[in-house]
């Protein structure tokens, strides 16, 4: 994809799914959430691709283990919040079952990721 090591990591590419589906799911929020949950929504879901390359490129293992740590924290504020949206029913359940499918996805590849990370 790109000239950066993170460009290639399939769980990079993971999290930019991750992105682009919560970005369509937003379009359905009501307008009195604009700067609530639709804000902390796409900076939580953002965050992890952003901790996902901050910590991939010139880092030592500790130190990407470390921003692996920060992306699997903004994806469980991003979990949160998907839970905050289908309990006000601002979104049927239906429409953000494939949403958490690829953030669970995300989520375990991330952890399989930093187990690799220390086993090295």
């Amino acid at each position: 994809m790109g000239e950066y090591k993170f460009q290639s990591l399939l769980v990079y590419q993971l999290s930019l799914d991750y992105i682009d589906q919560v970005y369509e799911l937003i379009k359905s929020l009501p307008e009195s959430e604009k700067f609530n949950l639709n804000s902390q929504l796409v900076r939580a879901a953002t965050s992890v691709s952003l901790n996902i390359a901050e910590g991939s490129t010139g880092q030592s293992n500790k130190e990407q283990l470390r921003f692996l740590g920060m992306a699997i924290r903004s994806y469980i504020e991003s979990v949160a919040c998907l839970d905050m949206i289908e309990r006000r029913g601002y979104i049927p359940i239906n429409e953000l079952t494939q949403v958490k499918k690829t953030g669970r996805t995300l989520f375990l590849k991330i952890t399989k990721f930093q187990k690799v990370l220390r086993n090295e």
